[in-house]
């Protein structure tokens, strides 16, 4: 039983498992952990790639997958036909809103430009104070480093200002982000 206030953890990641089988145990384990801490898995419904592993590990795990796709990708027989709710929505906007709305954390996975745009979003609507929920990427094989690397050269360039830093927080694996939503830094 979780004793995190985060019920509901948004997972952005690939729809592809990547060329690195860490990948795809990370995933796993992640998907284990929000089953074994009565988190609820939101995230973008898909069967392949790390979402589905995500989804699989969770609902192995008993616990609640709930997934948002858009009809066009539905329609492309895209979705995880096994989860616990499927909100079907009218487009990828309505899509990333609906999975902000159920979600009171963030947790980024590897994953492709899609997943790029999810996580730079969400620290973007931070840094506007749209949110405070936590964003934590958990960093397998270094897969985060250049996203670092590339958010502290904004920084040095003066492009973005305050505390940029503290809207997001990466972990060495899935156990260090559970500490983080539980709020043991």
């Amino acid at each position: 039983m979780s004793i995190s206030p985060v019920k509901s953890v948004c997972v952005f990641c690939g729809a592809s498992v990547g060329n690195d089988p860490a990948f795809v145990e990370t995933a796993r384990d992640l998907g284990a952990r929000l089953a074994a801490n009565d988190m609820k898995l939101i995230f973008g419904a898909g069967h392949v790639g790390m979402m589905g592993t995500v989804a699989d590990a969770v609902l192995a795990g008993g616990g609640q997958a709930i997934g948002v796709i858009p009809g066009f990708l539905r329609e492309r027989d895209q979705a995880h036909q096994g989860l616990t709710e499927l909100h079907v929505v009218d487009s990828m906007h309505t899509r990333k809103r609906m999975m902000f709305d159920l979600s009171d954390a963030f947790i980024v996975l590897p994953g492709g430009l899609g997943t790029l745009e999810e996580v730079f979003e969400m620290i973007t609507w931070r840094q506007l104070g749209r949110h405070e929920k936590p964003i934590v990427l958990i960093n397998t094989n270094n897969y985060w480093a250049p996203f670092q690397d590339l958010v502290d050269r904004v920084v040095d360039c003066d492009f973005a200002h305050g505390e940029v830093e503290k809207y997001f927080r990466i972990a060495a694996n899935p156990e260090a982000a559970m500490r983080i939503l539980s709020g043991e830094y």
